[in-house]
């Protein structure tokens, strides 16, 4: 608009100067003053999108929050507690503040809770929404597979049921370094060592009974769903087959099986990998 003064009084004509919204507009090419007018009086503000993955942690979803370039201002002064956001993909007009959005996806998940809780099956072994987050973490960080959420929800739930360790490789990473991957000395992605398993942390469900004294990653929507009704199965063990998914097994013998299984198609990738160097 070359002349603001022009484009007030034009408004102030047709009676809409105070109806005039606020925020960001798509105004068509060689707009008349009148089709801008009308744009910021009916139109509707241009939304903005930021994805927030599952399984991130909070410090690393606040990262992708501070980065945004379209978002304002400073992030929230105040500790925004492991597990209490809601991963999504969020709306936003431009102007909207970080701290603001970063409430935004806490409310998000309180709402999402307020509405499951009450639904949730009478016998899982969570005995408030906090603890049911920390169950969804460990459920969100064993798989990225949706349809597999379920079925490792209702396997954590027997275990927990018949007083056995949960054993989740994941809660160990996170009391090593808080959900960061773990690096050798020469920078290369590594797996856990056998001191490692062994070493008690808070969150270690190899070394302590029960759940973990917090989430360990900010759970979707899917895994929240999957721990507060989780089928019914008796699965107890399950291990990665080598292909993004998981083997399921009933008894430890069956899970021994999967766990060969999946040693010799790890091994055969290895040598596939070594014979194309």
């Amino acid at each position: 608009i070359r002349d603001a003064k022009l484009m007030r009084l034009k408004a102030k004509r047709k009676g809409t100067e105070l109806a005039i919204n606020t925020g960001e507009f798509e105004i068509p090419h060689q707009a008349s003053l009148s089709d801008v007018l009308g744009t910021l009086v009916e139109g509707k503000a241009v939304l903005h999108k930021i994805t927030l993955p599952e399984g991130r942690t909070t410090a690393q979803l606040l990262k992708i929050v501070e980065a945004d370039p379209l978002l304002v201002g400073d992030m929230p002064t105040e500790d925004i507690p492991e597990g209490s956001l809601l991963p999504d993909t969020y709306l936003f007009n431009r102007g909207m503040t970080r701290a603001q959005l970063v409430a935004k996806m806490q409310d998000a998940q309180t709402k999402l809770l307020d509405g499951l809780w009450p639904k949730r099956k009478a016998d899982i072994p969570v005995a408030t929404p906090y603890e049911a987050i920390i169950l969804a973490s460990i459920v969100e960080k064993e798989t990225g597979k949706v349809d597999e959420q379920p079925e490792i929800a209702a396997l954590f739930t027997t275990r927990l049921r018949k007083g056995m360790r949960l054993e989740s490789d994941p809660t160990i990473i996170y009391g090593i370094s808080q959900g960061e991957p773990l690096y050798n000395a020469k920078g290369q992605r590594r797996t856990l060592r056998r001191s490692e398993i062994d070493r008690k942390t808070d969150w270690n469900t190899y070394q302590i009974d029960g759940l973990p004294k917090t989430p360990i990653c900010n759970p979707g929507r899917g895994a929240i769903e999957a721990v507060l009704n989780p089928p019914d199965t008796e699965y107890l063990f399950f291990v990665a087959d080598g292909k993004g998914g998981h083997l399921f097994a009933k008894t430890l013998q069956e899970h021994n099986r999967n766990v060969a299984a999946y040693r010799a198609y790890e091994s055969k990738e290895i040598a596939k990998e070594r014979a194309g160097e």
